[in-house]
């Protein structure tokens, strides 16, 4: 094993270590020397790898966002070309519930809304990287789907606002304040995401 690998495997383990922390403990509540202990190397190795807790938070928070991103983009891409849209778009909801909906996800978004106000920088992060950057990604699509005669979306960012909510409120909404709760089961989100699909394209199709 390489010098590389090895580094590589180290910042690995720390990072699944400290989101393990950061999801029990929150932000506040989690420490650097814990961080160290729970991934069984040195607090200087900790350092090494990353500047501070809030350098190590934010590279958490932007690798779960890109992992969830890698799910949905080629998605939207495919979307572009549909021939089916009712059909194509109601299977992307179905994915994309699923997908937002993943436990860690809810749980990191819970921990992030409690840290908001003493770090505002890493709420605005999350939001950048994730709900922003998909809020932007699906108003172009949908601005493409109107110039294909598909949609008719005067204002693409508004459409796809109202995609995302119809889709995703209730089940989010109750999974941030049901911590406790087990996950909601996959025919229940595809009943969601049926039903927001089918509001959506009552208001939004082009026929």
């Amino acid at each position: 094993m390489n010098p590389s690998t090895r580094s590589a495997q180290k910042r690995y383990v720390i990072m699944e270590s400290a989101r393990t922390l950061f999801l029990r403990n929150g932000y506040t509540g989690t420490s650097m020397d814990e961080v160290a202990a729970l991934a069984a190397v040195s607090k200087q190795t900790v350092y090494k790898h990353f500047a501070d807790k809030k350098r190590l938070f934010t590279e958490i928070i932007t690798a779960d966002i890109s992992a969830a991103e890698e799910l949905t983009t080629a998605d939207m891409r495919a979307l572009a070309h549909s021939e089916d849209l009712p059909a194509d778009l109601r299977a992307f909801a179905r994915r994309h519930i699923t997908t937002v909906l993943q436990p860690h996800l809810v749980q990191m978004r819970r921990v992030i809304i409690a840290a908001a106000e003493r770090f505002p920088d890493l709420a605005a992060t999350w939001y950048a990287s994730g709900p922003g950057r998909a809020h932007t990604a699906l108003a172009t699509l949908f601005a493409q789907l109107t110039e294909r005669g598909l949609l008719n979306t005067p204002d693409p960012p508004v459409a796809a606002q109202h995609f995302n909510w119809l889709i995703l409120s209730i089940p989010l909404n109750h999974a941030m304040f049901h911590a406790a709760d087990t996950p909601f089961p996959e025919s229940e989100l595809h009943h969601y995401a049926d039903e927001g699909t089918r509001v959506f394209l009552a208001a939004y199709s082009a026929h």
